[in-house]
C-alpha cells in the first residue's frame, strides 16, 4: 500500500512531491473534503488546495455526503489519488460508512491506488477513532453507530503533535491512550509514509 498521512498537508507538499518521484504532475486526485463541513474553520483545506495545485495535481472534487452512489464510484475509480481533508473525524467517518464510500476506499487502497490524508483524513485509517475524542467533538455524528475505522494501518495516527490550538488535546489522548495504543503523534510539518509495509516519520525541511 501506498499511503501518506499529514496533519497539514500544505506544510509537507515537499515531502509528497519526493514520495512520488515527481510522477504526481499532471495526475488527478479526487479530494474529499466532507470533514471540513463539520467545522466552522477549513482555512487548512483551502490551503491544501493550493498545495495540491501546486504539486502539479488535477483536483476532482467529491463531497461524499451529498454525492450519489454513481459519483461516488465514478470519482473514486478515476482519480490516480485519493485525497481526504481535515475536519470532525466522527462526522467524516459517518458520512463514509454511510455512503458506503469507507469500503470502496480501502479496496482501492488495498490494490495499490495512493491515499493521501489530512488530520481526520489521517485517523480514519486506523483500526478505531475511539482514541480522537479529545480532538473532535462525537457530537458532530449522531448517526455513527461505531468507531471502527478503516483499519489500513495497524498503528493509531495522532496528528498536530505540539502544534496549537491542539496540543493540549494530544497530550491528553497521549496520557490516556499511550501505554495501550501504538500511537504515532507526528506535528504539522512531518508526514507518515506507508509503503511496502514499512511506516515511517518524515519531516519536511521546507520553509513557508
Amino acid at each position: 500500500m501506498n499511503i501518506f498521512l499529514t496533519s497539514s498537508f500544505a506544510e509537507v507538499v515537499d515531502l509528497f512531491v519526493r514520495f512520488t518521484g515527481g510522477e504526481c504532475r499532471g495526475r488527478t486526485v479526487t479530494l474529499i473534503p466532507t470533514a471540513s463541513l463539520a467545522e466552522e474553520v477549513n482555512s487548512y483545506l483551502v490551503a491544501a488546495r493550493e498545495a495540491l495545485v501546486e504539486a502539479g495535481l488535477v483536483i476532482n472534487e467529491l463531497e461524499v455526503s451529498t454525492a450519489t452512489q454513481d459519483e461516488i464510484v465514478s470519482k473514486l475509480e478515476r482519480g490516480d489519488y485519493i485525497y481526504v481533508s481535515g475536519g470532525n473525524t466522527f462526522f467524516l467517518l459517518q458520512e463514509l460508512k454511510r455512503k458506503g464510500a469507507d469500503r470502496l476506499i480501502a479496496e482501492q487502497v488495498r490494490a495499490g491506488k495512493c491515499y493521501i490524508g489530512e488530520s481526520a483524513g489521517s485517523a480514519i485509517l486506523a483500526p478505531s477513532i475511539d482514541y480522537i475524542r479529545a480532538l473532535d467533538d462525537v457530537t458532530a455524528a449522531p448517526d455513527l453507530e461505531s468507531y471502527t475505522a478503516l483499519g489500513l494501518v495497524d498503528f493509531y495516527p495522532l496528528p498536530h503533535y505540539r502544534n496549537a490550538p491542539f496540543d493540549e488535546a494530544v497530550e491528553q489522548v497521549l496520557k490516556e491512550y499511550g501505554q495501550v495504543l501504538a500511537l504515532r503523534p507526528f506535528s504539522n510539518n512531518q508526514a507518515i509514509v506507508v509503503s511496502g509495509g514499512h511506516a515511517e516519520i518524515q519531516t519536511s525541511g521546507a520553509r513557508g
